[in-house]
Order: structure tokens, then sequence, then C-alpha cells
């Protein structure tokens, strides 16, 4: 992965990233007591800046914490850094903490001042094998708690999720409860079944995913049918064909599951037509406000 971009925003000041700090005692650092965002930015544009900046403040909420900045303060903080590291195509990590108290209190929650940060990175290029010829996964149950539609920082149950799929030699692993699907450690989901694409419902199990949103209507602007329907694990591991989306991935085909082929085990044909859509959609942004 390729290093962090050098200029980063922490409480009000753009500074170097490496001499960025934070105190010892920041309830983010001690308690993993914060909110993030990750947003991918294409030809120095936000892509979908208002989703992510809603789903941010959504998630503040849902840990009882007031957004500190509002949309106009975010797109400037935003607009700056990436401007300033620049531009071009590049993701920006964004993250709010309920700040610093002198000590460790579980509660009362403090009302102390947030802290604020936020970075850029060069924007992964999925590579040509990838679209070539798909990448594995594998699955397991679910073990992350039970508020995924949150976007915590509190993440070390999707690491080590992740690290399972990293030792098994595979790009991602998805995840199931019940024996239905959720989503994958850091990204949704997608199968194909009967020439439809099906995603798992909204609800506190998995995370809104601003990707999957922008990949539905992408998907009904190429004349393909989506549905949010409950996909039990058996449809998955019959699935014609079965993508992974997120910020930094766009949308993959996966073509092995657990060791066994995806449909043809080649990315399939309503793949190609998603990504064709993907890629003519970027384009159409190019120079558009945001």
């Amino acid at each position: 992965m390729a290093d962090p971009l050098p200029l980063s925003y922490l409480n009000g000041e753009y500074v170097p990233l490496r001499e960025a700090r934070i105190s010892p005692l920041d309830r983010g650092f001690l308690y993993s007591d914060g909110i993030y965002e990750v947003m991918p930015v294409y030809d120095g544009r936000p892509f979908r800046f208002a989703a992510h900046a809603e789903r941010l403040t959504r998630s503040l909420a849902g840990i009882q914490m007031e957004d500190p900045h509002s949309r106009a303060e975010w797109r400037e903080i935003i607009s700056t850094l990436i401007s300033r590291n620049g531009g071009g195509n590049q993701y920006v990590y964004w993250q709010v903490t309920r700040g610093a108290e002198f000590g460790r209190n579980h509660a009362p929650l403090p009302k102390v001042p947030r802290t604020v940060f936020a970075f850029c990175a060069p924007l992964p290029v999925t590579a040509a094998a990838t679209l070539e010829k798909g990448v594995a996964c594998v699955t397991t149950e679910d073990t992350r708690w039970a508020r995924c539609d949150l976007k915590s920082v509190s993440l070390l149950a999707n690491i080590l999720l992740r690290q399972q799929a990293v030792d098994a030699g595979a790009a991602e692993i998805i995840l199931l409860k019940d024996g239905q699907l959720r989503e994958a450690s850091s990204s949704a989901v997608h199968v194909v079944i009967g020439g439809v694409i099906l995603s798992p419902p909204r609800s506190q199990a998995i995370l809104p995913g601003t990707t999957r949103s922008a990949m539905e209507e992408v998907a009904s602007g190429a004349g393909l049918t989506y549905r949010s329907a409950p996909v039990s694990e058996q449809q998955l591991r019959s699935a014609e064909e079965i993508w992974i989306s997120a910020a930094t991935r766009e949308v993959q085909p996966v073509t092995q599951l657990d060791g066994k082929l995806v449909g043809s085990g080649k990315p399939g044909p309503l793949w190609r037509r998603i990504h064709a859509a993907w890629q003519s959609y970027k384009q159409s942004l190019v120079g558009q406000p945001w």
C-alpha cells in the first residue's frame, strides 16, 4: 500500500502527518470512542461528499455526539486538504473522537473539545489481474458487535477477521450469521441470482455503504435489476456471480469462494456491465460541483 500524502488536518491546523500528535488521554486512543469516514477522490473531486458527511453525522449521533462541524466547514477542511496534497486521485480519511479529558472515566460522557483529524493517501488502483481474473474470498461467522451500522473506529474484530483472509491467501472475508449473508470485513457484498443483483437489507448488522448506494444507482442506469433482500448462505454459495464493493475497491468480482469457483470462475457478464457503467459514471462527474 502506498504511503499517505504528507499533509494532515488536526484540530484546526494543517500539519505534516509525521508531526501530528494527540493526547494519550484522548478517548479515541483509550476507548476507540470515535467515528470515521473514508471517501474516494477522483481528479480532485470528492465522491459523494454529502452521503459521507451524512453518515458521519448519523454515526456520531449513534454514540451520543454532535457533529463538531457544519457541512460547509467540513467541505472547506476537506477541499483544502485535498488541494494542498496535490489533488488528483486520492482518498480522504476523516475522524472525530470524543476528545481528551484529564483521567480515565467510562461515564458520564465528558463534554470536552472533540479531536478532529484527517489525512489523505493515494487512491488504490484495481490491478489488471483483478479485472481479468477476479479475487478469492473465504467465509466465516460474523463475530463483530451489534451496531455495525455505526462507522466506529473500533475495528479490532474487523482486523482480526481480515487477517483470516490474509492467512488463507484471500482478498476478503465474507461474514455469515445464522445462515444469512451480512457483509465482508471491509466491503459490501452483492450476489447475482437468476440475473438479479441482491444485497442484504440495511440494518444495524451491516454498514450502510455509500459505494453500495452508488452502485445500486449505476446498476439501475445500466438496465440491471437490483433488490435489497435477505441472502442465505446456500444462495451465496450457489450464486452466478459475487461482487464486493468499497470506497477504495469500487466493485470487484469474486471468482473463488472457500476454494470453489463462483460461476464459471471468471468475472461474470453482469459484473463487466456494472464495471463499465461505473467507469462511465466516474467520468461524468469530472468537473461537476460537489
